[in-house]
């Protein structure tokens, strides 16, 4: 519970609006809030606009303060923030017994878990929770979605009825902060699937499985678990891609374990017309699927078309430290592969052949429009975090948009 007048430290604005989302929200609790981030004013301009004026607020910007963690009453870490048992200035908290928390358990104290639908995994996360809101309205349940996906909720908790749904994308940081609070699971826990990725904030691919898994912990008897079928189906989807109607199956399911009506749930799944930077047609024969961020995601994605061969794909980007071979691997059975960012020599390196270096996007599009041909594909699909070159996915995504506007088919 935010009492007026308390002291919070808050660590990071984020990439997600979690950071703004909860500054805003304290400062309507009546709390004294010092926001604390290490990029500059200049670089955060934007969120920052909306918050700097208020009275109860202090900025500290382009570096953290040990004090700013020591004389407080409480911390909100930021999800991103890697290895955070190894964070100086949370540790230097945890020292001074400052309690450190985050946005998604304060949003989770402020909701009944037999109202959530929790959702996990490493790849098709946004897009089951956004069938599963799909499924929901269409059956005239009223649902919210929150989490990694469509900013903090705090600011609309008052709007929450108990009867809603809320559905919620929970990464495997953030499933690790609501273990370090206590422990906390929803009434329906989806996980989609788990593959290699963010060994760079976990340390190991055992602890990241570890803390995906951390989602069923706390169920009781009287919740249900979902994993996703690998040999799943569902027909009907203005969707492409086995993997989504892997998807689609399992948001049915979580979709009618809260009593949803299941013609109603199916009806609005199929009506789906997906989500930005995820499998997006924005031309004809160019696919926006920078939301993938680890190899299997781009698999997938290549998965989606009938004949991978006229699949020319961009690939490459931040390094997380995971092995890339299944990426590289691509290269054996697609037109072409274009590598860009921080991974593009290792990618090269890894593939027999069929690689093209080119560092940027800019770059990649060019040089791939040399070789596709009529009826070809041109698709974004990373296979790699966007942070060496991209504030996020999004601008990453809207790049190759703006590259591709004017390239609506193939000569």
């Amino acid at each position: 519970m935010i009492t007026k007048g308390q002291r919070v430290t808050v660590m990071g604005l984020g990439r997600f609006g979690g950071g703004l989302g909860v500054s805003q929200w304290l400062l309507d609790q009546g709390a004294k809030v010092v926001l604390t981030d290490l990029a500059t004013e200049e670089e955060l301009s934007d969120q920052i606009e909306l918050i700097k004026h208020h009275k109860n607020i202090s900025l500290v910007l382009g570096e953290h303060r040990n004090e700013d963690f020591t004389n407080t009453d409480l911390v909100i870490a930021n999800p991103a923030v890697s290895q955070p048992w190894n964070n100086p200035f949370l540790q230097v908290a945890w020292e001074s017994d400052v309690k450190v928390s985050t946005e998604i358990e304060l949003v989770t104290q402020q909701l009944s878990p037999t109202q959530v639908i929790g959702v996990t995994g490493t790849s098709g996360k946004s897009t089951t929770v956004s069938m599963i809101h799909a499924g929901l309205e269409a059956s005239g349940v009223r649902s919210h979605i929150g989490g990694n996906i469509g900013g903090s909720l705090l600011q609309s908790i008052a709007d929450i009825d108990e009867n809603d749904i809320v559905v919620l994308e929970l990464s495997s940081a953030m499933l690790w902060w609501l273990e370090k609070a206590g422990g906390w699971s929803p009434h329906i826990a989806v996980l989609t699937n788990v593959e290699e990725n963010h060994v760079d904030w976990h340390g190991t691919f055992e602890e990241y499985s570890r803390c995906k898994e951390l989602l069923f912990a706390c169920q009781s008897e009287s919740d249900i678990a979902l994993t996703q079928d690998s040999d799943a189906t569902f027909s009907g989807l203005r969707v492409v891609g086995k993997h989504n109607e892997r998807n689609a199956a399992i948001a049915f399911l979580a979709a009618i374990a809260m009593n949803a009506e299941p013609e109603l749930v199916r009806r609005g799944i199929q009506n789906f017309r997906g989500l930005p930077h995820r499998l997006q047609e924005v031309g004809e024969g160019y696919y926006n699927d920078s939301k993938s961020t680890t190899p299997q995601a781009t698999v997938l994605a290549i998965d989606a078309f009938a004949d991978a061969s006229k699949v020319h794909v961009i690939v490459g980007g931040y390094d997380k430290k995971i092995d890339l071979s299944l990426l590289a691997k691509q290269a054996d059975r697609v037109g072409g592969m274009y590598a860009i960012g921080e991974t593009a020599q290792k990618i090269e390196s890894l593939a027999n052949d069929n690689v093209h270096i080119c560092k940027t996007l800019e770059c990649a599009v060019s040089t791939a429009q040399q070789f596709i041909k009529q009826d070809d594909i041109l698709l974004l699909s990373p296979g790699c975090a966007s942070w060496d070159q991209f504030e996020n996915f999004e601008k990453r995504g809207e790049l190759f948009c703006e590259l591709t506007s004017c390239s609506s088919s193939h000569q």
